[in-house]
C-alpha cells in the first residue's frame, strides 16, 4: 500500500463527492474500475485547497486538481496480541425504515441511515465493527462538523456527522484486522470516512 499527503485544489473542496472525484484523478486510466483507495482531509486552507491524508492499493500520480507533496510505500506491521494507536474518522449511523412510508422499485420498504449521535452508541458501533478483529484499550471520541454534499448523478444533496475516534487497541486477529484496513470502516467512504491510521504506543 502507500500512504500519501495530497493537497487539492481549492475550486474542488466544496462538496465531498467533488473531492472524491479529484482523488480519483491521482489514478488514471482506471474507468469503471473499483476503487481500492480510502482519505481523509486532515486540513482546510482557505483559498488554496485541502491537505487530505491517502491511503492507496497503487501509487498516486500528480494531476492537474491534485498535488503529491509526500508519498511513501508501506506495510504495516500487525501481529495477533500487540497494541497500537488508531485514529479513524468515521460515520457511525443506523439503518431504519423510511418514515415516509416510501418503496423501493421493487415494492419493498425503503430504508434510510440516520446517524449515531450518543457517545456511548458512537463507541458501541465502533466496539462491533472491530468485532473477531481488535479490542478496544481506551478511546477519545471527537464529534466533528457536518458535512453538507451534493450527488450530482442523483441530484440529491444531504449531510452526514462524522466522528473522530482515537486511541489504543489490541489486535485480536492479524489477519482479519489486515484486511479491514485495507477496506475502511462504516459508510461515507467517498466523503472522507473510514480510513484507519495506526501508530506504535508510546
Amino acid at each position: 500500500m502507500y500512504l500519501s499527503k495530497v493537497m487539492v485544489h481549492w475550486k474542488w473542496i466544496e462538496n465531498p463527492y467533488k473531492l472524491h472525484k479529484a482523488l480519483w484523478q491521482l489514478f488514471p486510466y482506471r474507468d469503471g474500475q473499483k476503487r481500492d483507495f480510502q482519505f481523509r482531509v486532515e486540513q482546510y486552507q482557505k483559498g488554496i485547497g485541502a491537505l487530505v491524508l491517502l491511503q492507496s492499493e497503487q501509487e498516486p500520480i500528480n494531476a492537474d486538481v491534485a498535488m503529491i507533496m509526500a508519498s511513501k510505500s508501506f506495510k504495516p506491521n500487525i501481529e495477533t496480541g500487540s497494541t497500537i494507536r488508531f485514529k479513524l474518522r468515521a460515520n457511525p449511523v443506523k439503518t431504519i425504515k423510511d418514515k415516509h412510508g416510501r418503496l423501493t422499485k421493487k415494492g419493498e420498504p425503503k430504508k434510510c441511515r440516520v446517524p449515531l449521535l450518543r457517545e456511548e452508541d458512537q463507541i458501541n458501533w465502533l466496539q462491533r465493527k472491530l468485532e473477531g478483529k481488535a479490542t478496544l484499550q481506551s478511546i477519545q471520541v471527537q464529534d466533528e462538523k457536518p458535512l453538507y454534499f451534493y450527488k450530482e448523478s442523483e441530484d440529491r444533496r444531504g449531510q452526514i456527522k462524522p466522528v473522530c475516534f482515537e486511541g489504543v487497541l489490541s489486535i485480536d486477529n492479524a489477519e482479519a484486522f489486515s484486511q479491514m484496513l485495507q477496506t475502511g470502516i462504516g459508510a461515507a467512504k467517498g466523503m472522507g470516512c473510514g480510513m484507519l491510521s495506526l501508530a506504535p504506543v508510546g
